[in-house]
């Protein structure tokens, strides 16, 4: 697919390119503030899964610039942005990066230090595994991927913090609701304008971190195996019978985002130039490692050699 047909195609591509954006997805987390307010009197955060960064981009236009260029900043009360990936990513203004894995108590250590021994008020993350399409498979491991962000997230987020997470809508939400609901409150599932609506993706909104007394979280996923029902009764098994027929779970679920505003799912026309012409832009800034970077360079090696063979020889 050409660009200009996916900048007809992809309204929120198009337009990501032209404000600036590396990815349309800086567009979810913007329209999830505009419902929850999620950055009010945030001065430390976290982004997890965070290349090629357009949710810390995000972050650092929402939070760091605007405290940065304020005539009353300084330099040591400025909002503290960590980003973490397994991948490198291109630098970010205000943005502290770490090559890390989420899953590892280290990397929060690591976190934690940069906080200068404070924890963080809010918690991002839009990462997702390369999806199968088989959307039973897909949900599992997206939840798995929540559920070990956790791992830093009961390390590094204060009590009363936020956690924004991806997550993919299946037969099997009502678990990962119940598990998020072990230490947070108050969680909704939010669907932004910018999602399209063709896919099961979705955000988990918790808020309100309030961990169980006496949490450890080396205890973290015994706990998540065995959570209480919603009428109180410990020690039920969350894959259990209560999650369905009398004592189903109904989960908030909250469209956000100007309603009226572009729709993911509808191709617009492209604006012409004066001379009635479309110019497509490059992306702002593509990965600089991404993980497929080396199955696409054996893809070229291999095209080009058979290419050579086709090539007729001068002897023949």
């Amino acid at each position: 697919m050409g660009k200009a047909s996916r900048d007809k195609r992809d309204i929120y591509y198009r337009k990501a390119k032209e404000e600036g954006w590396r990815a349309r997805s800086a567009f979810k987390l913007i329209q999830i503030d505009e419902e929850f307010n999620i950055f009010e009197g945030v001065k430390r955060v976290v982004d997890l899964c965070a290349a090629p960064g357009s949710w810390s981009q995000v972050l650092s236009r929402k939070l760091y610039l605007p405290a940065k260029l304020s005539p009353d900043s300084r330099d040591n009360d400025l909002p503290l942005i960590v980003a973490i990936d397994l991948q490198p990513m291109a630098p970010i203004e205000g943005v502290i990066q770490v090559q890390g894995d989420i899953t590892n108590a280290r990397t929060a250590e690591v976190v934690i230090r940069h906080f200068d021994g404070s924890k963080a008020d809010l918690v991002v993350c839009d990462g997702a595994p390369d999806v199968t399409g088989l959307h039973d498979m897909d949900e599992f491991v997206q939840s798995q991927l929540i559920l070990a962000g956790l791992t830093i997230v009961t390390h590094v987020l204060k009590e009363g913090g936020k956690f924004i997470a991806k997550i993919f809508r299946g037969k099997d939400t009502s678990l990962l609701y119940c598990q998020l609901k072990l230490f947070f409150p108050v969680v909704t599932f939010a669907k932004p304008k910018s999602s399209r609506n063709s896919s099961i993706e979705a955000f988990a909104v918790c808020e309100n971190y309030s961990p169980p007394e006496g949490f450890d979280p080396k205890d973290l996923h015994r706990l998540l195996e065995k959570v209480g029902s919603p009428s109180g009764a410990d020690d039920l098994d969350c894959s259990s019978g209560w999650l369905e027929g009398a004592s189903k779970v109904y989960i908030p679920f909250l469209a956000c985002g100007d309603l009226s505003g572009y729709d993911s799912d509808r191709s617009y026309p492209l604006p012409k130039d004066a001379d009635g012409t479309y110019q497509s832009l490059d992306p702002v800034q593509p990965p600089i490692a991404p993980p497929y970077k080396r199955a696409l360079e054996m893809k070229k090696a291999s095209s080009h050699g058979v290419k050579e063979l086709e090539k007729p020889s001068l002897d023949s």
